[in-house]
């Protein structure tokens, strides 16, 4: 099992114990970013595989999510991050070409995620990410994947809980 692996494995026994209960979405958070700052491997700067891709995008999303946990301390930063977890997202979408992928607004409690928060599912991969950029919205709608109106993410719970 590479580390890649590893981490994918690791984190998901974090989403199930979020899922029965076991942590909250703090807690969650935390065990996440250790997890993934704990590997022998940093974010890659060749994206050739879709692991890859998503190692990059939980990498840089973990860190964004810690940047953002503390309120207004690093909204530079976690700016930044968020831009390097969208370079991922294109990545990963250009790998695939949008081959069976689905996309689509979800509905949020935040009046500041309303209307530009975005579900993207890659169902060959069991994987779920999420943007606000409009260039990847775009690419998108330009490769017919995206679906009109708001739906409740996957992921509801989840994404519509505080931390």
């Amino acid at each position: 099992m590479n580390e890649i692996q590893k981490y994918f494995k690791l984190r998901q026994a974090l989403i199930d114990q979020y899922i029965r209960g076991d942590m909250t979405k703090s807690e969650y958070l935390s065990r996440n970013l250790d997890a993934v700052m704990g590997l022998n491997i940093r974010p890659f700067k060749i994206i050739d595989t879709v692991d890859k891709g998503l190692f990059n995008y939980q990498y840089y999303n973990a860190l964004a999510k810690d940047a953002v946990s503390y309120a207004g301390r690093h909204d530079g930063e976690a700016a930044l991050y968020y831009k390097e977890k969208d370079r991922a997202t294109v990545s990963i979408l250009r790998l695939i070409e949008y081959k069976n992928v689905t996309a689509y607004f979800i509905r949020v409690r935040s009046k500041y995620l309303k209307g530009k928060i975005f579900e993207i599912v890659l169902n060959d991969y069991n994987a779920i990410m999420h943007s606000k950029n409009a260039f990847i919205l775009a690419n998108l709608q330009k490769a017919g994947v995206f679906t009109d109106g708001t739906h409740t993410s996957l992921i509801d719970g989840y994404i519509n809980q505080r931390y």
